[in-house]
């Protein structure tokens, strides 16, 4: 009999530490939003998978949970029943803790506010100097394209021109914000979302700077992993150039 409550206290012992608590709530609300599935969404082994649902029936606030190995990119995605195509999916960096999420039917990802996350916070001032990088580069492509009917050589000798250094700009911004906020999960994501094929020496200098923290995070173990791959391939294109 001993024996037996032994076992189970074991068993029930193991099914605790194998179950881990919910470390992070996204809650808000939907104004406008009468009936639709809200979906909290996260990429795994390459594949976005849903962690949490909420059906939305009259009552336009939502709660959804998940926990969280380390800070990373997460989806608000709402299901909608009217067959409106709306923007649909919010992106937002999700860490331990809560996030609040609101906005509108009308206008989903466009009038998103989300607060509570210190990466997010830098994501989305990160992503205001991309609108006016991406604004310039709207220009420059209407310039060219002028150009092109024109057969205006010189002006699209100088528009080529323009769209490598704004690209350099980009580029030397994305890095060097990255870091400049080394003790943030968002540093390495950047380094893999926005400048992957940058020069290697410019990923290694985003690594090196980071905080021991943020390296042992899992955007930090993908870029380590990425860098490696990187320069295993330089060193085979190296080779095969020298045969």
């Amino acid at each position: 009999m001993k024996k037996l409550g032994f076992f189970t206290l074991v068993f029930f012992t193991l099914i605790a530490c194998s179950t881990k608590e919910n470390n992070f709530k996204v809650s808000g609300s939907v104004k406008g939003l009468k009936k639709g599935t809200l979906y909290l969404q996260k990429i795994e082994d390459t594949m976005l998978v849903n962690v949490d649902s909420v059906v939305i029936k009259g009552d336009a606030n939502f709660v959804l949970e998940d926990y969280l190995e380390s800070p990373q990119i997460m989806y608000l995605y709402l299901d909608k029943v009217d067959n409106v195509q709306y923007d649909d999916r919010i992106e937002f960096f999700a860490e331990e803790g809560e996030v609040t999420i609101n906005t509108t039917l009308k206008n989903f990802e466009i009038d998103a506010k989300v607060n509570g996350s210190a990466n997010q916070e830098k994501l989305a001032e990160y992503r205001q100097m991309m609108r006016r990088f991406n604004d310039k580069n709207l220009e420059l492509i209407q310039q060219n394209f002028e150009a092109q009917r024109d057969e205006n050589d010189s002006l699209l000798l100088k528009t080529n021109e323009a769209y490598d250094q704004l690209l350099k700009r980009k580029y030397l911004y994305t890095v060097n914000f990255a870091i400049n906020n080394k003790n943030l999960e968002l540093a390495p994501y950047l380094a893999l979302s926005e400048v992957f094929d940058a020069n290697i020496k410019y990923l290694d200098t985003i690594y090196i700077s980071m905080t021991p923290q943020v390296q042992k995070s899992m955007y930090g173990k993908e870029l380590k992993d990425f860098l490696q791959e990187r320069r295993r391939l330089e060193k085979l294109e190296a080779k095969v150039t020298e045969e």
